[in-house]
């Protein structure tokens, strides 16, 4: 069964950087995949803030156009997120799947926690 792995997550301050990382174990079909990453602030429901297809075409949630970039190496079946100057309105655990969801009969894995404090 495929399992999505998400890392890098960590306490920033605002301003800072941070690169997550998702690692999908176990595909063979992960190049042909549109990945997405999405995150969850408390009390607030899940958003997709950034996707790439398997030509690499990016889109990007307005609120985070110009500062997250997402890209992927098909190699290594990786999807990463360059995540920069931070607000606090970034903090939530970060999450990524494929789009539609589960399209690897993956379930969504455990995230990866953003804190942007000062």
């Amino acid at each position: 069964q495929v399992q999505l792995v998400e890392s890098g997550g960590g306490l920033v301050q605002p301003g800072g950087s941070l690169r997550l990382s998702c690692a999908a174990s176990g595909s063979r079909f992960f190049s042909i995949r549109t990945m997405g990453w999405y995150r969850q602030a408390p009390g607030k429901q899940r958003e997709l803030v950034a996707h790439i297809i398997s030509g690499g075409l990016t889109t990007y949630v307005d609120s985070v156009k110009g500062r997250f970039t997402i890209s992927r190496d098909n190699a290594r079946n990786t999807v990463y997120l360059q995540m920069n100057n931070l607000k606090p309105e970034d903090t939530a655990v970060y999450f990524c799947n494929t789009i539609p969801n589960g399209a690897f009969g993956n379930s969504w894995g455990q995230g990866t926690q953003v804190t942007v404090s000062s």
